[in-house]
């Protein structure tokens, strides 16, 4: 019988568009579906049907197991794919705890598995990171980070909750519970259809409390994304889209959210000179090599508010000069003490005291891209029907250029765009 050593650490209180983004939520299908059988993620007989359950029936599906292997033993030793992810067919084990059911996502740090706890009897995610030292390091990193937040997330409502860690065959693996999918997954699979400024409202002032929850605990997140805010549920409801009467569009039933993904987060007091943020998300002050702080945080959440409130991602691009130019069009002239300051890096970038452009703009259709951008108040038009007056200042403030300037979370809590009854309706 083969033997082998897992060590395990419990933690008991824990597409229409060219994004090029790796698709990292963790939603799965609640269709079932025939399955066939293949190996690394695929499919192997008729899984689906098993999750829409809760609590899996191994009498229906022993025959996942090939003949003379018994259901609680280790799979087949594979070495890894080239790029150090973990093989693995579904069905199989990982220890003899964790069944693996769906291949959730995947990512630059790895893959996230759909997997069923035998201890606690309740659907997990695991996220298996690449056999690659960078990795387990960063993998390290993010536990630590995970165990602080739950020690002083009494609730845990705010972030993703860690229920347990191991290294199996050396990849870290860390368990978290399982939520729906996330905001980005959601407009996709939604036609990109923005949301109501109502639940724009609701998500922001949730996304706002997570955030300056861990600017108290002294860490910045530094990779906000629609990608990393997971609804708790996978449930939605239908409603009359009234820009279409003859189409519907789903919202979720419920608009509870949490944080996920603390690869990328540092404290306070550590090295902030290297870049950090998603592209589209980036403040400008990352771009141009001033140093960053608490603020990249806050210019990310300004983003992300934009494209629920729009259905689209306010920066789409690829290129810092015309990402920079992109925010001059939407936000106004950066400031010249800013451009004076910028890194060597990035002079380029700057002629005479401004931004060197369009001169120069890499080709025409970047010059098209940047001009086809409209104002933030009349892009905010377009799409709210009320509250746009409270949105836009409360965007300007998040979305100021100098760092300092920019409101804090706890600040832009005290927003009256959260604040004030006239918005609430009943």
């Amino acid at each position: 019988m083969e033997m082998e050593r897992v060590t395990e650490f419990p933690h008991a209180t824990m597409d229409r568009r060219p994004r090029k983004r790796a698709r990292l939520g963790w939603d799965v299908s609640h269709t079932p579906k025939a399955q066939i059988g293949m190996l690394c993620g695929q499919e192997v007989g008729d899984v689906a049907s098993l999750v829409s359950s809760g609590k899996p029936s191994y009498s229906s599906s022993s025959s996942m197991y090939p003949k003379g292997v018994a259901r609680n033993a280790s799979p087949p030793w594979r070495e890894d794919d080239k790029d150090g992810h973990y093989m693995f067919a579904l069905g199989e084990n990982l220890t003899t705890r964790y069944k693996i059911y769906s291949k959730m996502g995947e990512g630059t740090f790895g893959q996230v598995l759909e997997c069923w706890d035998r201890e606690r009897e309740e659907m997990v995610a695991i996220k298996i990171v690449r056999a690659i030292k960078k990795y387990r390091e960063a993998a390290m990193i993010e536990i630590d980070v995970l165990q602080q937040l739950g020690r002083h997330d009494k609730s845990g409502n705010r972030c993703v909750q860690i229920r347990n860690w191991f290294d199996y065959r050396n990849h870290i693996c860390i368990v978290f519970e399982k939520l729906g999918p996330s905001l980005y997954d959601f407009l996709r699979k939604n036609g990109y259809r923005p949301f109501p400024i109502d639940l724009v409202r609701e998500l922001g002032r949730q996304l706002l409390e997570s955030v300056a929850f861990m600017h108290d605990l002294h860490l910045i997140h530094t990779d906000l994304k629609p990608e990393n805010i997971l609804l708790v549920s996978s449930e939605y409801i239908k409603v009359p889209d009234y820009k279409d009467v003859s189409c519907s569009k789903k919202l979720p039933k419920s608009s509870a959210i949490k944080l996920i993904d603390f690869g990328s987060t540092t404290y306070d007091h550590q090295d902030h000179s290297y870049i950090v943020s998603t592209r589209h998300y980036r403040a400008p002050e990352v771009i141009l090599g001033l140093g960053w702080s608490y603020p990249c945080d806050i210019w990310s959440v300004g983003c992300i508010l934009v494209e629920l409130c729009s259905g689209e991602t306010l920066f789409q691009t690829h290129e810092n000069l015309e990402h920079l130019a992109m925010m001059e069009r939407v936000l106004g002239p950066l400031p010249q003490r800013m451009l004076k300051r910028a890194d060597r890096h990035v002079e380029k970038y700057i002629r005479r005291g401004r931004l060197n452009w369009p001169e120069g703009a890499i080709s025409r259709d970047s010059i098209k891209a940047v001009l086809r951008l409209p104002r933030l108040q009349n892009l905010v038009m377009q799409q709210v029907d009320h509250s746009a007056g409270d949105f836009i200042d409360l965007l300007q403030s998040l979305l100021r250029y100098e760092p300092s300037a920019r409101l804090t979370a706890r600040e832009a809590l005290r927003h009256p765009f959260f604040t004030s009854n006239r918005h609430w309706r009943l």
